[in-house]
């Protein structure tokens, strides 16, 4: 069988420069994102906790499972908490830089463990954004809208709806590439599957009842693109029962998905610089890729192109969210390559609200709304001028993502730039 081919990821240059400046680096994010392949590229010692025997070996004496050539990788290392301990001992003890890189597919506190904060320095991986699937080059760069320049932009773009529907339901998962139809589809019910079934047990939870998990999973995707309360999404998860479980019933299962990365919520933005009063702070729901929201909700072509409502709590057609949660996706990638945070803003009564907010380390920022077309009015930029006003020299740029054929400016100067021509 032929190997597959490596997709070059956005991250591959931060975790190379960091590899090169301190001890010890943890690669986080869902399972399936690919950490273990892009760190095993820059690896010379591997070990891989997801094989008994070798967990075995590790549990023994984690200490000696630090030995070996380095850098030196400990794949899934949260199957033994120990080795986090072990590896921040060695950091203390004096470890050269570009020693140890772990990946896992939980994030340390559910383990028990120490932080690692000023000893192991964590990096997030997601599913690979729109650039990294090699559908077209992109012409536009975040760096370059992020300078606070306004530069002209410009490109074509070949992708119309229909292809990023199909970017949608393909799913950003690297291994799933190149699968359609029935395989596809089951390799994502067994991705969701595993999630109840296995990992929630593993992390400690037993589920006593399954199938709540799931229907909240599926109410979880229904709110897609929105900041519904987490009492909306339980309710919808619950629809017809009488007696409804209590937020400490439910409460657990958020928390674990978080953890595992299958959550992925954009905060809502707080102004670091120039405070704006109203604002609210819900996070907006999103899942690690869209592709898992779109099979919870049993997405096709034909129902998305179609204009499908989903079912509450999201509102409008489902693809608007499913469009929006890929564009965050790829934002957030490119935002943590320019060393940059995203969220979103709302005001309280939702008179105003910007997609995504990405802002720099100096607090200036870059507003995104999202956009279903290539057409776009003054209507879609007007909350854009708002917080232009607001706050003046802070906002860097205003920029539409949509689904259009061309990136180009408005006279405005609002940057309307295709998904598929923005890159990092």
């Amino acid at each position: 069988m032929q190997e597959k081919r490596y997709i070059p990821r956005v991250l591959d240059a931060e975790l190379a420069g960091l590899l090169a400046a301190v001890p010890a680096l943890t690669l986080e994010g869902a399972k399936g994102v690919g950490k273990t392949e892009s760190a095993a590229r820059v690896s010379e010692t591997i070990r891989r906790f997801d094989v008994p025997a070798e967990r075995e070996v590790a549990s023994a004496d984690p200490d000696l499972a630090l030995q070996g050539k380095r850098p030196l990788l400990i794949d899934e290392w949260q199957r033994l908490p120990p080795i986090w301990d072990a590896v921040k001992r060695a950091v203390d003890q004096g470890a050269a830089a570009g020693s140890f890189l772990l990946t896992g597919s939980a994030s340390p506190g559910n383990a028990g463990t120490h932080s690692g904060a000023g000893r192991i320095v964590s990096l997030r991986m997601r599913p690979l954004s729109f650039c990294e699937r090699e559908r077209e080059m992109p012409t536009v760069s975040l760096a370059e809208l992020l300078s606070g320049q306004r530069q002209p932009v410009a490109g074509v773009s070949r992708s119309a709806l229909r292809d990023y529907v199909e970017e949608i339901l393909q799913s950003g998962f690297p291994g799933l590439r190149g699968l359609t139809g029935r395989p596809l589809r089951a390799q994502l019910d067994g991705y969701l599957s595993r999630i109840v079934d296995v990992d929630f047990e593993e992390m400690g939870l037993r589920v006593r009842r399954p199938e709540l998990v799931r229907r909240w999973l599926r109410a979880y995707a229904a709110a897609t693109g929105t900041s519904a309360s987490y009492e909306t999404i339980r309710d919808a998860a619950t629809g017809g029962e009488g007696n409804k479980p209590s937020r400490q019933t439910t409460r657990p299962y958020r928390d674990l998905l978080e953890r595992l990365w299958i959550v992925d919520p954009v905060p809502g933005w707080i102004p670091s610089r120039n405070p704006i009063a109203r604002l609210a702070h819900p996070p907006k729901h999103h899942l690690a890729d869209p592709a898992l929201a779109a099979r919870l909700l049993g997405a096709t072509p034909e129902t998305l192109l179609a204009g499908e409502a989903a079912q509450q709590p999201g509102k409008g057609p489902l693809v608007g969210g499913l469009f929006e949660s890929l564009v965050a996706l790829s934002v957030r990638v490119y935002a943590q390559a320019n060393e940059a945070r995203v969220g979103h803003l709302r005001t309280y009564r939702g008179e105003r609200e910007i997609d995504l907010i990405v802002e720099r380390a100096d607090g200036k920022v870059l507003a995104i709304e999202v956009k279903l077309g290539g057409s776009i009015d003054d209507a879609d930029v007007k909350h854009l001028h708002w917080l232009k006003r607001e706050l003046e020299d802070d906002l860097l740029d205003m920029v539409v993502i949509s689904t259009g054929p061309q990136a180009f400016r408005r006279p405005d100067g609002v940057a309307v730039i295709p998904l598929a021509l923005l890159g990092p």
